[in-house]
C-alpha cells in the first residue's frame, strides 16, 4: 500500500491507495482561514497544514482499515508549490518512512494532475494535456510517464489565479471560480466585450492579465453592482476564458496532429477542469476533430493526495528509485522529470 500527503498550497490531503491502484481512504481538508484575506496566505497555510495532519492522518488508517506496518511506499508532493506548505507535507511523510523503514518517493505536483485521468478512465499514451490549475495553465503532450513536452504556458497569471482574483472584484468569496460559474449562468455572455489576449496569437501560451485589467476598468465604472451586473460580468468574463481555451485547444491539437498522427485523445487536469462551461466548450471542440476527451473525477479535479499516491504507484512500477534526501522545490517542471 502507498501512502500519501498533498500540501502544495491551501488543500491539506492524504490518501492510502493499495498497489493494484484502489483508493482506500482519502481526505481533503480546505483550509478556510483564507477567506478573509482573498486569497492564500503561505504562512497560514504552513501553520494550518501541520494542524490538519495531525488530525487527518488517523483518520486516514482508520478508513482505510489498515495501520503503519501495511504500508510499503510513503510520499508526498515534493513541488511546485508553496515551499511552507511542501516542507510540512515532506517532513512529516519521511518521518513516517524513515521510522517504518521503508521508502520514501518525491512526487512532483503536476505529474499528479496529469496522470489523475488514468484512475478512472483508460487513457493511453500519448495524449495532449490541457493543464488548468490554480497556480498553472498549461498545453503538454504527455508521451508516457516522465516525458512531457510544454507546448505553451501562460506568461503571466494562471487561469485559476484570474478567476480568484476578478471574483474578489466581484465581492465574492475565496476561491472565487465556482461562484463565478454559478453566477454566470444566469448572465449575458456577450453583455460585455472584454479582451481575449493571445487568442490571434499561433503560439500555444497564455495570458489572463490583461483580462483581469480590463475586468477592473469596467467593474470601477460602477459606484455598486447589482445582482443582474454581477451575473453579466461573471458570463462575459467566463465566455473570454473559454474562447481563450478553446482557441488554443484547438491549436494544440493540430499540432498533434501532424507531429503524431495516431494521438486522439485530449485530457483537461486540473482543479478549473471542473468548470461545466469549460467542460462543454471543449467537449464540443474534441467531438469536431474526433478526439477522444478526457476528465479525472470532479473530486480528483483539486488538490489531493489521491494523484500523488496513483503518480507515486506508477513511478514504482517503472522501477523508479526512492529518494529520501530530495528537497522540496517551489519550482519544478515537468520538463524536468525523468
Amino acid at each position: 500500500m502507498i501512502f500519501a500527503i498533498e500540501t502544495s498550497c491551501d488543500e491539506t490531503s492524504t490518501a492510502i491507495i493499495d498497489l493494484e491502484g484502489n483508493i482506500l481512504s482519502h481526505i481533503v481538508a480546505n483550509q478556510q482561514e483564507h477567506e478573509k484575506f482573498g486569497g492564500v496566505v503561505p504562512e497560514i497555510a504552513s501553520r494550518a497544514h501541520i494542524q490538519i495532519l495531525q488530525r487527518i492522518i488517523p483518520e486516514t488508517f482508520k478508513k482505510a482499515g489498515v495501520s503503519n506496518s501495511s504500508i510499503k511506499i510513503y510520499c508526498s508532493t515534493c513541488g511546485p508549490g508553496l515551499i511552507g506548505g511542501l516542507l510540512v507535507g515532506t517532513i512529516v511523510a519521511k518521518s513516517m518512512a524513515i521510522a517504518n523503514n521503508k521508502p520514501f518517493y518525491p512526487i512532483n505536483h503536476l505529474e499528479g494532475h496529469a496522470l489523475s485521468v488514468q484512475i478512472n478512465n483508460n487513457v493511453k499514451f500519448p495524449f495532449v494535456l490541457l493543464l488548468i490549475t490554480g497556480g498553472h495553465t498549461q498545453m503538454y503532450i504527455v508521451k508516457e510517464i516522465g516525458s512531457y513536452n510544454l507546448l505553451g504556458t501562460t506568461i503571466d497569471d494562471s487561469v485559476g489565479e484570474c478567476f480568484d482574483k476578478v471574483a474578489k472584484m466581484l465581492g465574492m468569496p475565496y476561491p472565487g471560480g465556482k461562484h463565478i460559474e454559478l453566477k454566470a449562468l444566469n448572465g449575458i455572455k456577450n453583455k460585455y466585450n472584454f479582451p481575449r489576449p493571445l487568442i490571434k496569437n499561433k503560439n500555444l501560451n497564455f495570458s489572463f492579465s490583461g483580462l483581469k485589467t480590463a475586468m477592473k476598468i469596467e467593474i470601477n465604472k460602477h459606484n455598486s453592482l447589482n445582482q443582474k451586473q454581477i451575473e453579466n460580468f461573471s458570463a462575459s468574463f467566463q465566455q473570454s476564458i473559454i474562447d481563450i481555451l478553446e482557441k488554443k485547444s484547438e491549436l494544440a491539437i493540430e499540432y498533434a496532429k501532424n507531429k503524431i498522427p495516431e494521438i486522439n485523445s485530449f485530457v483537461v487536469a486540473g482543479g478549473v477542469a471542473a468548470n461545466k462551461s469549460i467542460k462543454n466548450s471543449l467537449t464540443l471542440l474534441c467531438k469536431k476533430h474526433k478526439f477522444k476527451i478526457y476528465y479525472p473525477p470532479l473530486s480528483l479535479c483539486g488538490d489531493n493526495a489521491a494523484m500523488i499516491a496513483w503518480a507515486c504507484l506508477k513511478r514504482y512500477k517503472l522501477g523508479y528509485k526512492e529518494d529520501i534526501h530530495f528537497k522540496p522545490r517551489p519550482r519544478w517542471s515537468l520538463n524536468e522529470l525523468r
